[in-house]
């Protein structure tokens, strides 16, 4: 090799800099800005940079004890660290080289790690950057992959959604949107696993067949919904309803066990099944026959024995005959 080519001098001119460095400074040997590429000046939109000495914008947080400027001239070919005063963004990364006539110092700049933070903070294009920079290509990766996680969040919140609507659609009875056997049964088992006392209504619907024979299934349907909101409307936001037949009906009330209060709410669910409901200008005509046992007349309660015993109160209610509510007793199993 042509050693008088290696230790030639090479001149570029400003512009090329700009090209070759977009983040270059070139600073005088007192410390004073006298160039600065295109994109270094953007972050610093609302300052002359070339009034200013380097570090009146910058402080050299690596290596550290770098105060002045004859301090960067002792650290010229080492890597450099240099803050942005009053911004929080992450330091830029560079090296300060001193030119063969010792006139100041060149300093190139790059964003490093805090490359995606600075495009957004400063609204930084391609064209800020270097055409051998590969800065532009780490962004596209760091969007491509911002995209497909937001898609993956996306997609696993509707699927969670999905299940959720899954799960609510298996235990909801289609008609009328109440609980259905298998939401009555998992509610009674978390019931007793807690050993919490509660009572439970078993109610029939009298009269409901007469209703579907004479005026069809649809009039059968609406009764049903109706039935469904008075239920609702009687009991809690924490009990549950349940349709678990045709014209057949279960309530759990959890934390319920006095035998007043469970009469009383009784009597209110068969005084308002007893109001006629209207169907397409006809009356529907109904009443409910309730039978309810509690928790606390077992020693050890069981779901099947409870939901049996209600069903024994309930056809007691219907040979008293009907509209009635029962509340089963051992003289009643007896029988």
């Amino acid at each position: 090799m042509d050693g008088s080519l290696v230790n030639a001098d090479i001149e570029l001119s400003v512009s090329a800099l700009d090209q070759l460095m977009p983040m270059h400074l070139w600073v005088s040997a007192d410390g004073l800005i006298v160039s600065a590429g295109p994109t270094l000046a953007k972050l610093f939109p609302q300052t002359n940079m070339r009034a200013h000495r380097l570090l009146d914008l910058f402080e050299i947080r690596r290596p550290g004890g770098v105060l002045d400027i004859s301090d960067l001239a002792a650290h010229a070919g080492q890597r450099l660290y240099l803050g942005l005063r009053g911004c929080a963004l992450p330091p830029l990364r560079g090296i300060a080289l001193l030119p063969a006539n010792g006139q100041g110092f060149l300093l190139n700049l790059s964003f490093g790690i805090g490359v995606v933070e600075a495009v957004r903070h400063h609204q930084l294009t391609d064209a800020d950057f270097a055409p051998t920079d590969l800065a532009v290509e780490l962004l596209y990766l760091v969007e491509a992959k911002s995209a497909v996680m937001d898609e993956l969040r996306n997609l696993n919140l509707r699927l969670q959604g999905a299940k959720v609507a899954a799960e609510v659609q298996a235990l909801t009875d289609t008609l009328t949107g109440l609980r259905n056997r298998r939401a009555l049964d998992h509610d009674l088992s978390s019931l007793l696993q807690q050993i919490r006392p509660f009572s439970l209504m078993h109610i029939d619907l009298d009269y409901f067949k007469a209703v579907n024979d004479t005026l069809g299934h649809p009039a059968g349907d609406h009764v049903l919904r109706e039935v469904a909101k008075v239920l609702s409307a009687e009991t809690r936001d924490g009990d549950t309803v349940a349709r678990v037949g045709g014209d057949e009906f279960v309530v759990v009330l959890p934390a319920l066990a006095d035998t007043a209060k469970l009469d009383q709410i009784a009597l209110r669910i068969i005084a308002r099944l007893s109001v006629p409901m209207e169907f397409d200008g006809k009356v529907c005509q109904i009443a409910a026959s309730i039978g309810m046992t509690r928790s606390t007349h077992y020693a050890r309660p069981n779901a099947e024995q409870m939901l049996s015993d209600a069903d024994q109160a309930l056809y007691a209610s219907k040979r008293a005959g009907r509209a009635q509510a029962t509340l089963f007793s051992t003289e009643l199993g007896a029988q």
